[in-house]
């Protein structure tokens, strides 16, 4: 099948093109980007440019909707954020034949916005940490303010007193949640309206840039798994789902929700293939039945750890020593499989991790100038979102 990605700039678009090719499928990507992750791998054909997303969403749709009529695609793969837009356009994929799997708009607004997400958890019983929608009064710290629209690296900001609180809103709607001690995993899943038809966890072992997984392990989470599924059909939920949890000594707690597919290769060298999934739910097949994840499974991004190296370090010999302990196999590299660039495969996509290592060298700041613009190309602003909800208003 020819398969157009939504997003070409993103690790998740990454990983999901290389599964698609091990498939068989012709992919091929959109991004406002010309040098983007996907540029740098076999695995894709070809990369179709269009407007960046987030400032204005409609005008993306536009695009993408051209593309894929032009270049005769089978399915639209939705990768990132752009499943908003999808969603609140229903007709507009009916009408173009459009084979995709998106929500029904009623329920990606139900958690797309993080207030609505805690509404929507709340109302469900699904746990989560102490959070509060009026910041006024709060002294539980250290804690965190969330931003309604926003990624978790650019929309999160940690606070430790009323002061760095009241400096964080400045009147803003936003909400305050507890910081919870605990590991971080997270959870991915694909549904079928309303039906789980795939589940994943692994817990973050490594942090690479602006707070990713450089390295993972797959673990049984089935506290989580029950959660998801109680939210997914309640919200009759079609495609995939995605959610951020601390694993606290009271359970998992549920942090973030994401209404879109995130980074899958872990789960499908755990044995959960959620890409397989999510091709068979765009097409209107009947998926396999869920298959359980094998634990202990460790995976990782070099690229986002040589990153977060000299993001958090600031220094040439933390990201020369990562590098080295990756090439010995040492330390957490040792029983490890790389989820971005398997070289042996694809030498092509060795071309941003020479380019990092080598930059991030010689000058340690520039790791901000690589994780940082792959989002901006995705990332849905609130503006963007406020689009989004007069498009649906008006169909």
């Amino acid at each position: 099948m020819r398969v157009l990605l939504t997003d070409g700039s993103g690790l998740t678009a990454r990983q999901t093109a290389n599964r698609l090719s091990a498939l068989g499928h012709h992919v091929e990507a959109l991004t406002p980007d010309p040098l983007c992750l996907c540029r740098f791998t076999g695995h894709v054909r070809r990369i179709r440019r269009v407007p960046a997303y987030g400032p204005d969403p409609g005008r993306w749709l536009d695009a993408a909707l051209a593309v894929y009529e032009a270049g005769h695609f089978d399915v639209l793969f939705p990768t990132q954020e752009q499943v908003a837009v999808l969603a609140a356009a229903p007709q507009r994929l009916r009408h173009g034949g459009v084979a995709t799997a998106v929500p029904p708009f009623a329920a990606l607004s139900a958690v797309q916005d993080k207030v609505s997400a805690f509404t929507t958890l709340t109302r469900l019983g699904v746990p989560q940490p102490p959070t509060a929608i009026d910041p006024a009064g709060w002294t539980q710290f250290p804690a965190y303010v969330k931003e309604p629209i926003g990624t978790a690296s650019l929309g999160v900001r940690r606070v430790t007193s009323v002061e760095e609180l009241s400096r964080a809103t400045l009147g803003r709607r936003v909400i305050v949640q507890a910081a919870v001690d605990g590991p971080l995993a997270m959870c991915q899943s694909v549904f079928d309206r309303g039906s789980l038809v795939a589940f994943h966890a692994n817990q973050r072992t490594g942090e690479g840039a602006n707070g990713g997984a450089s390295h993972k392990r797959s673990i049984a989470l089935p506290e989580a798994r029950a959660g998801l599924e109680v939210l997914g059909a309640d919200l009759a939920w079609h495609g995939a789902l995605s959610a951020d949890v601390i694993v606290s000594d009271a359970g998992p707690m549920f942090i973030d929700i994401n209404p879109r597919l995130v980074e899958p290769e872990n789960a499908r060298h755990a044995g959960v293939d959620l890409v397989g999934a999510m091709l068979d739910v765009a097409c209107g097949n009947t998926p396999a039945p869920p298959a359980e994840a094998t634990t202990g499974v460790a995976t990782h991004q070099l690229l986002l750890a040589v990153l977060g190296a000299a993001q958090e370090r600031h220094g040439r010999r933390a990201v020369a020593r990562e590098l080295l302990a990756a090439w010995r196999r040492a330390g957490p590299y040792a029983v490890s499989v790389e989820e971005l660039t398997p070289a042996a495969h694809d030498a092509l996509a060795l071309v941003p991790l020479a380019l990092a290592s080598f930059a991030t060298i010689v000058r340690p700041a520039t790791s901000s100038w690589f994780s940082s613009g792959s989002i901006e190309n995705y990332a849905l602003t609130p503006a963007g979102w406020e689009q989004i909800c007069a498009l649906i208003d008006r169909v």
